[in-house]
């Protein structure tokens, strides 16, 4: 199987790498994506050195299987179309296709089954936290029905990526020096602080 990951020098790709790995997913041949930032970098999988490639509007999605992505919301949007042109299943890790009718949203330990009808050969899946919560609430579902849920979460700064991980830190050590801590991946400073907005906020006044 070919597999490509799009934003592989991120956390989330990383992430990838090592899981893919740990469950020794059948790779025969793998594709690193990246911004122009990342291009050039090398990373070790498998005890084979791969070269992350800059991601642009060509053919290198062609022959790839599945492509897991993970590289903001913009970025699945734009190259959507030239990831899945050549049969490519895309596998999406951002909001960006969550609310998408004809994209399946899929937990695959709850509605496996939705992965096999995707009209526009993308798979969504939902928030971290959701994903946790639905498998539990499916099991719950099973024994009684659930006519609503209230949820409370908390999201930590590595759900926006390592950039928003490595702001963090730095608000972290501009507080101890006696720093104004700098917000630029948020609005406002997080550090020793919460903030009420994940994602974009949309017309009914929740974040997506």
């Amino acid at each position: 199987m070919k597999v490509a990951i799009v934003g592989a020098s991120g956390a989330v790709g990383q992430e990838f790498l090592r899981v893919l790995d740990e469950r020794n997913f059948p790779i025969d041949e793998l594709a690193l994506f990246g911004s122009s930032r990342s291009a050039g970098r090398v990373y070790s999988f498998r005890d084979k050195q791969y070269t992350v490639k800059e991601l642009k509007h060509n053919d290198d999605f062609k022959g790839i299987h599945i492509a897991f992505v993970s590289a903001g919301g913009g970025t699945s949007v734009e190259f959507a179309p030239t990831i899945t042109k050549y049969g490519t299943v895309m596998i999406d890790n951002s909001s960006a296709f969550r609310m998408d009718e004809d994209v399946p949203l899929v937990t695959p330990e709850v509605n496996a089954k939705d992965a096999l009808i995707r009209p526009r050969g993308i798979i969504a899946n939902p928030n971290c936290t959701t994903i946790q919560l639905v498998v539990a609430l499916e099991a719950i579902e099973k024994l009684s029905h659930i006519k609503r849920v209230h949820v409370s979460t908390y999201q930590a700064a590595s759900g926006a990526g390592a950039t928003a991980m490595a702001e963090l830190i730095k608000q972290y050590e501009q507080i101890i020096k006696g720093e104004e801590p700098a917000a630029e991946k948020f609005a406002y400073q997080l550090a020793y602080n919460l903030i009420p907005q994940v994602d974009v906020f949309t017309d009914n006044d929740y974040t997506k």
